[in-house]
């Protein structure tokens, strides 16, 4: 049986780890519809930042609606004529939901995101972006966002664990977990090819892909590693 052609690519990774820039080279590059997720457009991100338990709620609810209205607009596209790359999974709205909210506040969108989601259209292939905690935290300064300048070191681990931790289980879609720690797909057009090819061409399980990049010195042949189960992260977190 012949493999479906790639239409929805959805796109992930850690804040910072370069998702949305990536996001938006593969659209331009495959001529595919841009879905970037609407971040700075929340009215309580500042306050989050500022008292993250009176907050929480309130942010994690805007992000749920906002994702599951662009992801309902997916609907109204024709996925067998116009490619579509999204710079966010919707599923991953619950890493925050489960670092942010009470229980009682868990409990409740609980409710709700199981019912929005059954109308969310699944992506044909996920890409997860990892790097390390020291690289996402020299990227996160090299873009200068006002809000995100106050990062800890301590956050940003815990957040990539978590990441790693739900993405090590996810198995709704295709899915692509790529090493974003010696490659540089702006400034190098060699890994932007490369890594277009192995997302168009993934169709089934999980593949993790290390791959050598333009800015990795040399290593033995068979010396990628796959990454190892990480615990659950502590109940602590931002939206992004």
């Amino acid at each position: 049986m012949a493999q479906r052609e790639t239409r929805y690519i959805a796109i992930e990774g850690v804040i910072g780890v370069g998702k949305t820039t990536l996001s938006r080279l593969l659209a331009e590059r495959l001529g595919a519809e841009l879905v970037l997720e609407e971040v700075e457009e929340n009215p309580f991100l500042h306050e989050f930042y500022a008292d993250r338990a009176r907050w929480a709620f309130q942010t994690q609810m805007h992000f749920l609606f906002s994702r599951y209205q662009q992801q309902r607009s997916l609907l109204q596209t024709d996925l067998f004529l116009q490619r579509v790359v999204s710079d966010y999974l919707f599923q991953k709205d619950r890493i925050f939901a489960n670092l942010n909210l009470t229980d009682r506040e868990l409990a409740l969108y609980e409710r709700i995101v199981t019912q929005i989601e059954l109308e969310v259209p699944r992506p044909d292939v996920v890409v997860y972006l990892q790097a390390n905690t020291d690289t996402l935290l020299a990227r996160i300064r090299d873009r200068g966002r006002p809000f995100e300048k106050e990062m800890e070191r301590e956050y940003l681990k815990a957040l990539n664990e978590a990441y790693n931790y739900f993405f090590f289980h996810y198995t709704d879609a295709p899915l692509l977990v790529v090493n974003t720690d010696s490659i540089d797909f702006v400034r190098h057009a060699a890994d932007l090819e490369d890594l277009s090819r192995r997302i168009l061409s993934h169709h089934e399980g999980t593949v993790y892909y290390a791959p050598l990049g333009s800015r990795a010195p040399a290593a033995p042949e068979g010396k990628a590693q796959r990454p190892r189960r990480r615990k659950a992260a502590p109940r602590q977190g931002v939206p992004a």
